[in-house]
């Protein structure tokens, strides 16, 4: 693959793509198939904002490659079975060489999935909850270009966001944890002009139906 001073990688066939999956075949699907596209379920974005955690001084390719076992480790990452876990689940999950064996984000891990039943049970979902929070077009770069995006690394309402979870008793939630969890998500769309998968990422918002908070009453 070659990088031109845009941020785009060619590839073998022609095709261009965000810089930062660096050609890595696996970091690729994940670009491909994952990142940017709006994600409304839960369990998903429960995991990514776990994940995205765990990879607090890491790279995500590091924590992509043990994404199987950490889904193993944490029940899915079924927020209800996580938050039954308890001291003697911690112990076990510090003997585990397939994950992160870092006992305060195995803790925040198990805590962040206690406060999110409580967005569940107030909101309807994780999902109406994060969802507020996507940035107004008009707060966003003109054009997404290397330029532009590779230089974001927090943005106001991911510290809003940020502030907010912490307030709600969450924890290892960053706002620049919290900007690489909107990104993912879809809540931004950060792919680069030129890049194969922005088109992509843009109609799959465009096909996506926003969630909103439900009335517990109804």
């Amino acid at each position: 693959m070659s990088q031109s001073k845009d941020g785009l990688l060619t590839d073998e066939k022609g095709v261009c793509t965000c810089w930062w999956h660096g050609g890595d075949p696996e970091y690729r699907r994940y670009h491909d198939e994952e990142w940017g596209r709006p994600v409304s379920d839960d369990v998903r974005l429960f995991e990514k904002i776990c994940l995205e955690g765990f990879q607090a001084g890491l790279s995500w390719l590091t924590i992509l490659r043990k994404r199987e076992n950490f889904r193993a480790a944490f029940h899915g990452f079924e927020p209800a079975k996580v938050a039954c876990m308890d001291e003697r689940d911690v112990e076990e999950l510090l003997q585990n060489k397939g994950i992160v064996r870092h006992k305060g984000k195995i803790n925040s891990t198990i805590n962040n999935a206690q406060q999110a039943l409580k967005l569940q049970e107030e909101f309807g979902s994780l999902a109406a909850y994060f969802w507020q929070w996507e940035p107004a077009a008009n707060t966003r770069p003109a054009k997404a270009t290397y330029e532009n995006i590779a230089k974001i690394a927090q943005t106001e309402v991911s510290k809003q966001l940020s502030k907010d979870l912490k307030k709600r008793g969450w924890s290892f939630v960053g706002p620049t944890t919290v900007y690489a969890f909107m990104q993912a998500m879809g809540l931004v769309n950060d792919h680069l002009e030129g890049c194969s998968i922005r088109s992509v990422a843009l109609e799959a918002r465009r096909d996506f139906i926003k969630p909103t908070k439900r009335d517990k009453h109804k």
